[in-house]
């Protein structure tokens, strides 16, 4: 396994089939693990396809495994990540961690992917 991320937050390694682990700690850890397990499961119910799939949770460890969106961006043009972000609007989404940090890209379709939805809001249903 690959680890990508050691911080006093979160671990996330890629598994050698690609897959995604996540374990949450420190400061809020239950509360950031049930946050982005809530807006992946919402993301998913909408048909949102650049963001990971939900795999598998577990509460007791504060794990989540996902599928992977690709590789790390260092660099992309500010209003390039505003559209981004702004994408996920419609799903009923807002990130709240609006860093290129958390975009990757997908060689595979060539599409710029989002991640890490600990602080993310599900937004209120619009009336109508």
């Amino acid at each position: 396994m690959l680890q990508v991320k050691d911080t006093l937050r979160a671990t996330v390694r890629i598994t050698y089939d690609g897959k995604v682990i996540k374990t949450f700690r420190g400061p809020k850890a239950k509360e950031r693990f049930e946050t982005e397990t809530r807006v992946l499961r919402h993301l998913e119910a909408r048909g949102c396809n650049f963001v990971p799939r939900l795999l598998e949770a577990d509460p007791e460890q504060l794990r989540i495994v996902t599928t992977n969106c690709g590789s790390r961006v260092d660099h992309l043009d500010e209003e390039r990540a505003r559209e981004l972000f702004a994408e996920l609007e419609p799903y009923g989404v807002r990130h709240d961690d609006p860093e290129v940090r958390n975009v990757t890209y997908r060689q595979s379709d060539g599409r710029f992917c989002l991640i890490d939805f600990e602080f993310a809001t599900i937004l209120p249903e619009p009336n109508g």
